[in-house]
């Protein structure tokens, strides 16, 4: 079976469940393996990756472990005249 004649059949499958517990576990797995975003240096992140990393962000940001936009600007600028 080739991964189109497996989600073909998926989806079929999908169709005629009736039980929404059977559809919430199905979603779950899912979420777990969908690409949901990619990292700056393009690896792919799922729902889990992703929501790890916003709270390692959050930690950070809570810390104190930030710049400003406007201290971005000024190391910005820098970099324009080092050429």
């Amino acid at each position: 079976m080739n991964i189109q004649t497996i989600k073909l059949d998926l989806v079929q499958k999908l169709l005629t469940v009736k039980s929404e517990s059977v559809l919430k576990k199905i979603n779950q797995i899912l979420d777990k393996e969908v690409i949901v975003a990619y990292t700056i240096d393009g690896k792919p992140l799922t729902k889990e990756d992703y929501n790890k990393n916003l709270k390692e962000a959050e930690k950070e940001i809570e810390s104190g472990d930030f710049i400003t936009q406007e201290e971005l600007e000024k190391k910005s600028a820098k970099w324009k005249t080092k050429k």
